[in-house]
């Protein structure tokens, strides 16, 4: 099973380089039901794996004229703050077992990864059946971009998610930016975002560097292959195609939680 975990860590990669987002997604299933790594720790390693790997991809994309940094900033400065207080301070002092009824139990695991499936199947929503790029729109107001970008950074901090799959659909349905556009500010973003909330992890967790390094790698290559291919596919098709993706992401993970 780790050899399929491997081979999908160059799909991780792909993904972020080709719509800016999924990497977490990929990333922290891989760990838990391939790798066997307990969620909560697979939520620390997600966010050091998808920040450095979307790093990659950010730069590339900013070389190529398709990052809007005033959106970033947005986004950024509320959520970094978000994050880092999540994962320093509030996910510590979170129970492992959340509620219990006789033979029932909800764990603090099996919590995060519902949550987080649910958190996809809606987002898959809005990009499949979101409306068509915009981008001579209205801009939303700042403080909608802000609430947002609180929002984006709680889902981080809780579920090492780098956030693009929530980031993207914001950027093309409120802040009116073309899907390409999109994509490279939303690396922007989430490797703003996960290293964040790494570094918060930092202390709480064990960290296997070599194990981690050796992901990375892996996954690097794999957001520069994205990054290339996804200049050469329209924009409207990215975004409907990464609807779908993560609709089928979110069955997978809700069904295999709860069945």
């Amino acid at each position: 099973m780790e050899i399929i975990g491997y081979i999908l860590a160059v799909f991780i990669g792909v993904s972020l380089g080709l719509i800016g987002g999924g990497g977490s997604i990929l990333t922290v299933p891989v760990f838990v039901y391939l790798f066997h790594i307990e969620p909560a720790l697979a939520t620390s390693y997600s966010l050091f794996i998808v920040g450095m790997t979307s790093f990659t991809g950010a730069a590339y994309q900013y070389s190529k004229g398709y990052v809007d940094m005033k959106a970033a900033l947005s986004f950024g400065v509320m959520s970094v703050v978000t994050v880092f207080v999540v994962r320093k301070y509030l996910l510590p002092l979170i129970p492992d077992v959340l509620w219990q009824a006789g033979g029932l139990v909800l764990t603090k695991s099996t919590a995060i990864m519902v949550l987080f499936a649910a958190l996809m199947l809606a987002a898959s929503v809005s990009m499949v059946l979101g409306h068509r790029e915009q981008p001579s729109g209205v801009r939303t107001s700042l403080p909608v971009l802000l609430a947002f970008g609180m929002g984006v950074g709680l889902v981080t901090g809780l579920l090492g998610a780098g956030g693009g799959f929530l980031i993207i659909p914001a950027l093309v349905l409120l802040a009116k930016a073309p899907m390409r556009v999109a994509v490279g500010t939303s690396l922007v973003i989430v490797t703003i975002n996960s290293l964040v909330g790494f570094v918060g992890d930092i202390g709480h967790v064990y960290i296997d560097w070599p194990f981690l390094f050796t992901i990375l790698g892996i996954t690097v290559c794999g957001v520069l292959i994205g990054s290339v291919v996804g200049r050469r596919i329209p924009g409207e098709r990215l975004r409907v195609g990464f609807g779908w993706f993560v609709l089928t992401m979110g069955i997978y993970i809700l069904s295999r939680e709860l069945f």
